[in-house]
């Protein structure tokens, strides 16, 4: 297993928990596309074509450049910073919401005219 040390990502930081912590606490629509990992802290936002784009809100105002993918089978890291893809090391579980909970999400909560609010 290669060592990884790259300055932004912390490998022992756990996810903040199941989904975006922002709009599941009342902060916008409470509703996502996609979920992001902040790489540094383990925040769980949600995607740029989410209405509230937390987690690059969340990046940005804490300055911690890596956000990886929280969705399954996903593993790329995202340098905000750069704007360029890179390989991590691997992260704590989970490495992604769980499998029953749908995208967009959560259930319950996604509105349906869903795709005429993306960005």
């Amino acid at each position: 297993m290669a060592n990884y040390q790259i300055p932004g990502i912390d490998p022992s930081a756990a996810p903040s928990g199941d989904g975006c912590a922002e709009c599941l606490g009342g902060d916008g629509q409470g509703w996502w596309l996609h979920l992001r990992r902040c790489a540094a802290c383990g925040h769980i936002g949600c995607c740029d074509s989410s209405p509230a784009q937390h987690a690059t809100k969340h990046a940005r105002a804490a300055g911690h450049p890596f956000l990886t993918s929280f969705e399954p089978g996903e593993d790329w890291f995202w340098n905000l910073e750069t704007g360029e893809y890179y390989e991590g090391p691997p992260l704590p579980p989970p490495t992604s919401h769980p499998a029953d909970q749908p995208t967009p999400g959560p259930r319950g909560q996604v509105p349906a005219n869903w795709q005429d609010l993306l960005h």
